[in-house]
């Protein structure tokens, strides 16, 4: 029976020592589980597991557990988290090259953005991350952002003269809205919805899956469908991690991306589908054909100085994909 037990000891042991370690992959974002990059990253955490054999998991941190998107980032930078899903928005603070896509009235609609950033455009702007420590490993999503407020109905460029609006940390933006007579305020996503309780600022833009998941419709009354800028997001992991991965790794990974942006892209339309009945329903006034060329063309005067910073034939690239 000693015996017995100590052959039944010695194979357990066996099996421990030749099962595959696994690792802890540490993901952060900064809505809920149920928002799209919440479903967005869980697809890519049960891809990354089953490629990886499971030798790899997660550990999701999100509404903004780990900090704003821009904290989350320079974790990664810095090792200590090892993948974030995060807007652009902030990401040019880290590469520049990246504020491109953030440019107003650039894209069409959702086909056109996606097939910019799915071919040699999205491409070469990935490869512009490692330079400053940072991974991009695929392109999610955050979908077309849209006006919010508490003050007034929106419906043209002089409407929202006056207004102070919450906007990320991101000069595009910044520069966009002041050439309107908007008071953009940059603000990190965690602080927003107090700001917006306490009218420390007036609204907000997001995108429909970001407002119905942040619950905005609590705090704004007003909606316009404005549709002014087209938000990308990326997967980014850190350095510290990639430079450890095998090559077959490399590529899970990579393919695990790419599997949670389409699952993300998914979620952006579903609810944009369904999300603006949810928000009338909620108490919003949604204002669903704003002037849209009003708004490009009190927006001209600033595309000159995007030109010079980002280069006319960049952006013309951009434009005649079809």
């Amino acid at each position: 029976m000693k015996l017995h037990r100590t052959l039944l000891f010695a194979g357990l042991l066996g099996a421990a020592l030749n099962a595959p370690a696994q690792t802890i992959i540490k993901i952060g974002y900064a809505t809920s589980p149920t928002s799209h990059y919440g479903v967005g990253s869980t697809v890519f955490c049960e891809e990354m597991e089953k490629r990886t054999s499971g030798r790899y998991k997660c550990q999701q941190f999100p509404n903004s557990a780990l900090g704003g998107e821009r904290e989350m980032i320079e974790a990664v930078q810095l090792g200590t988290l090892d993948v974030v899903n995060t807007s652009t928005g902030p990401v040019g603070n880290f590469v520049p090259e990246v504020n491109i896509v953030d440019i107003p009235f650039l894209f069409r609609d959702y086909d056109h953005a996606r097939k910019t950033l799915d071919g040699p455009i999205g491409d070469e702007l990935r490869a512009k991350f490692p330079s400053k420590g940072l991974i991009a490993l695929a392109w999610t999503e955050n979908g077309f952002r849209h006006l919010t407020n508490s003050k007034h109905a929106v419906r043209t460029p002089d409407d929202v003269k006056g207004l102070k609006v919450r906007t990320m940390q991101n000069k595009v933006h910044i520069q966009a809205f002041q050439s309107i007579g908007v008071q953009p305020t940059p603000m990190a996503f965690p602080e927003l919805f107090t700001a917006l309780q306490q009218g420390t600022v007036d609204g907000q833009e997001n995108p429909i899956p970001v407002i119905l998941s942040a619950k905005f419709a609590q705090v704004q009354k007003y909606l316009t469908l404005t549709g002014h800028v087209y938000s990308p997001a990326l997967l980014i992991t850190a350095p510290a991690l990639w430079n450890k991965l095998s090559d077959a790794d490399k590529k899970a990974f990579t393919e695990a991306a790419k599997a949670g942006g389409a699952a993300q892209r998914k979620k952006v339309n579903d609810d944009e589908a369904a999300g603006i009945d949810e928000l009338r329903k909620a108490g919003m006034q949604v204002i669903t054909n704003p002037d849209g060329n009003a708004f490009r063309r009190a927006m001209t005067p600033v595309w000159s100085e995007f030109a010079k910073q980002y280069g006319a034939e960049n952006i013309k690239r951009i434009q005649d994909v079809k």
